[in-house]
């Protein structure tokens, strides 16, 4: 739940925090009237991202056994994906936010198409649905309930710090706040880089294919599965999601993981360090 609360947080509070700033620009600027067809563009947005969701999860369980196992690690490879391309676009490009989207507004008011308007925040907001979906879609298939309840929990926390950010007048560190959680958010993706690997080497052994020593158990830990330290159980399963904890772990999945990481994780770092060192 816990991994699954830190994705929804992470992405709801981007969508918010831009939507508050086209909101807040078009008050600032004396254009509070078009505010309706932003707030159009995120109902929208929230809608079709439920509805694809929805749809993923309807196909998910109609697929045999095999293709469900195929299924699981398209998504988690997905997943990783767009999770990598999403923190490493924040790090290098997240400063630049605020200006790009106030001078887009500004644009798209001047013409006076409200399409435009509407089609602003519909993007924005339905590219962090559209990430969400992703990110969640592994975890969903697994444990639907843990799922609902961090998505849930994670979308009220960030609703509730973007108010107090913009409307209360709360003052966080956005660049150091974006920086830790891009760190979790490694570890959570390389774990899921790992997951999917493992399924993929679950649908071979479905489908008779042999792919050798990689199949094979790295290590496996004397956990019963009665334990609370077990992967699929309370304390281990928070250690599955941040980090890809498993009591059991093919060479193949230990190889992707600890390669993702290797790479991710110094090139997060070197971009967040570049922006310091550019400032000073």
């Amino acid at each position: 739940m816990l991994g699954q609360y830190l994705i929804t947080f992470r992405e709801v509070l981007e969508a918010a925090l831009i939507t508050a700033i086209i909101l807040s620009y078009l008050i600032r600027t004396g254009r509070h009237y078009l505010s309706r067809y932003i707030w159009y563009g995120v109902y929208l947005a929230v809608a079709v991202s439920t509805a694809l969701g929805t749809a993923i999860w309807i196909v998910y369980g109609i697929l045999p056994k095999p293709f469900q196992l195929l299924f699981e690690a398209t998504a988690a490879f997905a997943a990783v994906a767009v999770l990598s391309s999403m923190i490493y676009w924040m790090a290098a490009k997240g400063r630049y936010i605020k200006g790009e989207m106030e001078q887009r507004i500004e644009t798209v008011t001047t013409r006076g198409t409200i399409v435009g308007l509407l089609s602003i925040s519909f993007i924005v907001v339905f590219r962090e649905g559209l990430e969400t979906v992703l990110f969640l879609t592994p975890f969903l298939l697994n444990d639907a309930i843990a799922t609902f309840i961090g998505l849930v929990a994670g979308t009220i926390t960030a609703l509730l710090l973007s108010y107090l950010v913009f409307i209360g007048g709360m003052k966080i560190n956005l660049r150091k706040f974006f920086y830790f959680t891009s760190i979790l958010l490694i570890f959570l993706a390389g774990g899921l880089a790992g997951y999917g690997i493992h399924e993929l080497i679950e649908y071979y052994k479905k489908t008779g294919v042999n792919i050798g020593w990689l199949a094979e158990p790295a290590y496996v830990l004397d956990v019963p599965k009665e334990s609370v330290l077990h992967h699929k159980n309370v304390i281990g399963s928070i250690f599955a999601v941040m980090f890809g904890y498993t009591v059991i772990a093919e060479w193949a999945r230990i190889i992707v993981h600890l390669a993702y990481l290797a790479v991710a994780l110094p090139s997060i770092i070197w971009v967040y360090q570049k922006q310091v060192s550019e400032r000073t």
